[in-house]
């Protein structure tokens, strides 16, 4: 891009500045301090304020901090040096909390780790990170952890396990009786030569807890290492520092400045805390002094709605994929919720369809969803959707203050796309990673000049509202055409037999290199699959799309895959 194609860049001009709240700076100034300070802060100035809820076992910041305190005196009194790292592989437990909080006072990276990985997956995660220690359920060593580290391959010599009993308030007799049951899920801890094997409850017991250990923190000391989906590859890992995620957490709470109450409110998410939307979820609860309503296992919505009717009247914020607000307004509880206190109801990693969002709104109230976009590599927040003012339903709203974001051409990443044009997403910001983890060609090729190429297409309007079409990856090709799967998506998610669907490309024996358009739908309740229906739908799709982007193929499933997080999972679909 010339210098005179760059003075009349709207990207450069930051369009998107007319659409914010008039509270929101283009630009705030933003201080450095650790995570590890964070909590601290927050403990001191809101000792009293609780600080999560687990099925009623609860803690305030000071109790959390002294359970915190003793983690980190544990990791470093076991030799667990400075910016060495330690896996997490626990679901959203008071003790992720705490092992995530531990880890970052002894100025160690934390690498959460999504529990469903097989022995082969969760092997390659403790290799590739060099995690010398690692925090799990009993339950999960049993099934899956210890074969992972039979091969003795791997750098992890601190082995810690845990129960979702060792955080109730039991009888042992009690605890028992739940385990006979199988109401607390229980397994066998055989241990490993070589492996030092701890328990969660005794180093909380154990450990001191006054203070935590002298360690001296920078900005850019790794913080997470947080491992993407691998779609394309092995998973890689995402270098996050303390910089970028203090600094993301000041920018979103600018974003919702006027209607937050520091040390009174409380969040709940869906998302798990291996999910950085999850994890940044709760460092930004931990940032403002709010508590957490911990959800274990998110299609629970009868546990989500009691708890919604306990706190009821002072829950503020929620973040959920969309598939789970859809899953909560099937649920009769929820309907009848006093939801007035909510300011809003982020929702991400996933498009949600516009008739869905009309009727999420029919509830809740109109203009209470916010859209927003972002990813792994940005810490996660980019986009957002403002908290007070116009809202665009199908956007994920405008970039963050302090953040700049261009489109450009997917084949040409030095050629700009003029508003309105689908093109690459590029951002930079204070959020942006600092590399892959021991990928330099990666890097190499997703960062340049500080700008992080995300491999997403989007289409930026007039107003700076951005809408994401699709993945670079999940782009179908069909007789040289793009067609964007996002789009085909939410435009038959529209026909009234539809409860979801989901497309992608299948290749074409008659074209190589081109690739035919295949549509799997889940069907409404009162809908049977049947040649009709299908007839019905195409008929909709060539009503209604361009004629190289209609289906060829309709198939109807009972169910449609999901990732852990509850997005449409296309790789899955691709195979079958």
């Amino acid at each position: 891009m010339n210098n005179e194609d760059a003075k009349n860049s709207p990207y450069l001009e930051k369009i998107w500045l007319k659409s914010y709240d008039t509270h929101v700076k283009p630009k705030i100034d933003l201080e450095y301090y650790s995570i590890a300070e964070m909590m601290k802060r927050t403990a001191n100035k809101y000792p009293n304020s609780l600080c999560y809820d687990f099925q009623g076992s609860c803690a305030t910041f000071k109790e959390a901090e002294k359970y915190i305190n003793s983690f980190a005196n544990f990791l470093v009194e076991s030799g667990v040096k400075k910016g060495e790292r330690v896996v997490i592989n626990l679901p959203n437990l008071p003790q992720f909390i705490v092992a995530l909080f531990g880890t970052f006072f002894a100025g160690c990276a934390a690498s959460g780790m999504n529990f469903l990985l097989q022995p082969n997956e969760i092997r390659y995660q403790l290799k590739d990170s060099g995690a010398v220690a690692i925090i799990t359920l009993d339950s999960f060593y049993e099934e899956k952890v210890r074969e992972a580290l039979q091969t003795g391959d791997t750098d992890v010599k601190i082995v810690i396990t845990t129960s979702v009993a060792d955080v109730m308030d039991l009888e042992p007799a009690m605890k028992e009786q739940l385990i006979k049951i199988g109401k607390v899920p229980y397994g066998k801890v055989e241990p490993i030569n070589s492996i030092k094997y701890f328990t969660y409850k005794d180093i909380v017991d154990k450990y001191p807890n006054d203070k935590s250990p002298n360690v001296e923190i920078g900005p850019e000391d790794v913080l997470l290492l947080q491992y993407t989906g691998g779609t394309t590859g092995p998973p890689k890992g995402a270098i996050l520092t303390h910089r970028n995620l203090i600094q993301i957490m000041q920018i979103v709470a600018h974003w919702f400045d006027p209607g937050s109450n520091p040390g009174e409110d409380i969040y709940m998410s869906g998302f798990p805390f291996f999910h950085l939307a999850g994890l940044q979820f709760c460092l930004q609860s931990v940032f403002l002094g709010s508590a957490q309503i911990l959800v274990p296992d998110p299609r629970d919505t009868n546990y989500m709605t009691g708890k919604m009717k306990e706190y009821e009247g002072k829950i503020a914020l929620m973040y959920n994929v969309p598939t789970l607000y859809m899953m909560l307004l099937k649920n009769r509880k929820f309907k009848k919720l006093d939801l007035s206190s909510v300011i809003g109801y982020i929702s991400g990693a996933a498009p949600f369809p516009t008739k869905n969002i009309n009727e999420f709104e029919g509830v809740v109230g109109e203009g209470k969803l916010v859209e927003a976009y972002g990813m792994t590599e940005a810490s996660p927040g980019v986009t957002m959707n403002p908290y007070l003012g116009k809202k665009k339903v199908g956007t994920v709203g405008v970039p963050f203050p302090n953040t700049e974001v261009k489109l450009v051409d997917v084949t040409d990443r030095n050629k700009e796309v003029p508003i309105g044009t689908p093109g690459e997403i590029a951002i930079k910001g204070p959020q942006i990673f600092k590399g892959y983890w021991n990928k330099p060609k990666e890097t190499e090729n997703a960062l340049v000049d500080g700008w992080f190429y995300s491999g997403d297409v989007g289409v930026m309007d007039e107003d700076g509202y951005l809408t994401i079409v699709d993945r670079t990856k999940d782009m179908i090709i069909v007789s040289g055409f793009k067609v964007f799967s996002v789009e085909v998506d939410d435009k038959m998610n529209k026909h009234p037999a539809i409860e979801l669907c989901s497309t992608v490309g299948i290749p074409d024996s008659d074209r190589p290199g081109s690739e035919i358009v295949k549509l799997y739908v889940l069907l409404k309740e009162g809908y049977q699959a049947s040649e009709e229906v299908k007839a019905d739908i195409l008929k909709y799709a060539q009503d209604n799309l361009a004629k190289y982007k209609v289906p060829k193929f309709i198939e109807f499933l009972d169910q449609l895959p999901l990732t852990t997080i509850g997005k449409v999972d296309k790789k899955a679909l691709r195979k079958m």
